[in-house]
């Protein structure tokens, strides 16, 4: 099927009771996660993961899906009234955002950010319709070799998205693939590091490690951080329109920021921060009242804002069409693709289109859902941002235990609870990023079985894979990534 048709089938997935309540329940909390500083939408999705056992593939990437993007609008609103950033790519918005606050503009800034990352997400829709087609048509004559290479180029991809120092990112990676070994071989079924425990036999659960690291970690982790006591503004409904003049200075930024913020989404690495930067460099660059950056220049939110939503949705095409993330949001998606079983990569097109087109389609609706969200209950998001730290903590606890042992039923997944919560801590004052290790943990079965399958194609021959065009072109990608930092420090020492 056409994009077109893709489309309308998407929205008859989309609307669907169960899959709009999905929706709305997704943007819902990713709004109000990205309001409250500090848990992160990677934290939310991963104590989400248990309650999508009970629905289905496409609605559970539906409502993780909502959660992402949704942060994202809900980011701008502490930005502007309380000059903290929701999440890191919001950070350019406090610099203009809140000198609007402060001057009674308030209400402009926080309908221009709706207004602008709902034009984004626009954009990103119909960009995700019509390249990711042709992304996987081209990908489907991926074979076990192009897999394996394509799983190394990930996680070497993924090791360079925080910045993160190359031995510490091997040592991420080194430790998710050991982890992923636990179990029984998928070949041969020898059963390896289960120590004789039948429950360890069927290997270690995503679902325990991915709420350990990011959801009890993140607790953790908020005990040492000091939140500032400044009180947010306030906002009435009657201030949220902008004037005609600042209406018509957005118009622009808008446009460049959404296409702008898209195009950087389809690259590796931290694109939202790097697209909200390069908006405001480019809006700073362009505009007629330059001066006024600083101290409360509409474009200065409108463009950045734009941008920020457009990188989050272009972030889809990678992770739909290839079933690699560029982006940490994303290899959370992909590990509830794992966890429900859905094919990955190129086929996750052709043999479940319902996720495919349903989750694509249900963006367009779930933006329109943020816009309604965001505009008239601003001000009962505002009073979210003085709820007791304990109270958040404890609803939080609860639902790590409760949703972690319904998975199976099993103490030991609390154990890996308790202990993935402790690691990724301590992970986390030693400046290691976590996500590459669950990265690893989840391409860890397909890295190892399409190296296997590789083995018996080739006969034994690893260099035949280099000889495949595709796979020899993604391995030479992947030494390209290693290598060229090693090149530019002998170029700097040399010159």
């Amino acid at each position: 099927m056409n994009a077109f048709e893709g489309l309308a089938y998407g929205f008859s997935i989309a609307l669907q009771g169960q899959n709009l309540l999905a929706c709305f329940i997704g943007v819902l909390i990713g709004t109000v996660v990205g309001v409250l500083p500090g848990i992160g939408p990677i934290g939310a999705m991963a104590l989400l993961l248990p309650v999508t056992y009970a629905m289905t593939p496409a609605g559970a990437l539906i409502m993780l899906a909502g959660i992402y993007y949704g942060s994202m609008y809900g980011g701008s609103t502490t930005s502007i009234l309380l000059k903290v950033p929701g999440e890191v790519s919001s950070v350019i918005t406090t610099i203009d955002g809140y000198e609007m606050a402060r001057k009674g503009r308030a209400g402009a800034a926080l309908f221009v950010a709706a207004v602008g990352s709902f034009a984004a997400g626009s954009v990103g829709i119909l960009g995700l319709a019509f390249l990711a087609p042709v992304l996987a048509a081209s990908a489907l004559r991926f074979g076990p070799p192009e897999f394996f290479a394509l799983c190394v180029l990930g996680l070497l991809v993924l090791s360079k998205l925080t910045g993160s120092s190359l031995i510490r990112a091997a040592v991420m990676v080194a430790l998710g693939l050991s982890l992923s070994t636990v179990g029984m071989e998928p070949m041969s079924g020898v059963s390896r590091f289960t120590f004789g425990s039948l429950d360890l036999a069927q290997g270690l659960e995503l679902v325990p490690i991915a709420i350990g690291l990011f959801g009890v970690a993140e607790l953790l982790s908020s005990a040492h951080n000091k939140l500032t006591n400044e009180k947010p503004l306030k906002v009435s409904f009657k201030e949220l329109l902008p004037t005609r003049e600042e209406w018509k200075r957005s118009q622009w930024p808008i446009a460049r920021g959404s296409v702008l913020g898209f195009l950087f989404g389809l690259i590796p690495g931290p694109t939202a921060i790097i697209a909200t930067f390069s908006s405001y460099a480019l809006e700073r660059k362009l505009s007629k009242h330059p001066e006024e950056f600083g101290h409360g220049a509409i474009e200065g939110v409108a463009g950045p804002e734009s941008a920020n939503n457009g990188a989050a949705q272009g972030a889809f095409i990678p992770l739909l069409a290839l079933g690699i993330p560029f982006a940490p949001a994303s290899a959370m998606l992909l590990t509830a693709l794992l966890i429900h079983g859905a094919k990955t990569g190129p086929m996750l097109m052709t043999e479940s289109p319902e996720i495919f087109w349903g989750v694509t389609s249900s963006m367009y609706i779930g933006n329109l859902m943020l816009l309604l969200l965001n505009l008239p209950l601003i001000s009962v998001f505002v009073a979210l941002l003085r709820m007791p730290m304990y109270l958040i903590s404890s609803i939080v606890v609860l639902l790590c235990v409760v949703g972690t042992y319904a998975i199976s039923n099993s103490i030991l997944d609390l154990w890996v609870l308790l202990i993935s919560g402790v690691a990724g801590y301590v992970l986390r004052q030693l400046k290691f990023e976590p996500v590459i290790l669950l990265m690893a943990l989840a391409l860890g079965p397909i890295l190892e079985r399409s190296f296997i399958q590789s083995l018996y194609l080739t006969q034994g021959d690893l260099l035949e894979i280099l000889t495949r065009p595709i796979a020899g072109s993604m391995v030479f990608i992947a030494l390209l990534v290693v290598l060229i930092p090693f090149i530019q420090r002998i170029y700097k020492k040399s010159f």
